[in-house]
């Protein structure tokens, strides 16, 4: 039987773990996910980011139903019970760069596996939980 292969989306340490919990519930980033993915499993890397101390790893397969651009900081911060991004936060809103939501509609738990692949900035491709 062969393995089914995803697209991996990188989600920093702790981030990642606000999402397995189910208390974050918008991805936010500076650009709206590619229509090709809104919909579609993929691959969840948690990447250590400055606080993890192990390596990229598979997580989780996640799928996200909606993306949304945010028009202002009001806007923004109205939704941090969903985001969990605060002002003092690294992604915090900034007037210089557009913020957006990616609604998250699953995230199904996967046993943790490093990740042998050279990881992609945004997305890494053909990946096997």
């Amino acid at each position: 039987m062969t393995k089914k292969s995803f697209t991996g989306i990188n989600i920093q340490h702790p981030i990642s773990q606000l999402i397995l919990s189910g208390e974050k519930t918008i991805e936010t980033r500076t650009y709206p996910i590619p229509q090709k993915y809104l919909g579609k499993e993929l691959l969840m890397i948690e990447t250590p980011g400055k606080l993890g101390k192990f390596k990229s790893r598979s997580v989780a397969v996640i799928v996200f139903e909606k993306c949304f651009p945010y028009k202002n900081s009001t806007e923004f911060y109205k939704d941090k019970r969903r985001h969990g991004v605060d002002i003092s936060s690294p992604w915090a809103w900034s007037d210089e760069k557009p913020k957006w939501g990616w609604q998250i509609k699953s995230v199904h738990r996967l046993k943790p596996k490093s990740v042998d692949k050279r990881l992609g900035i945004k997305f890494t491709l053909d990946l096997t939980p």
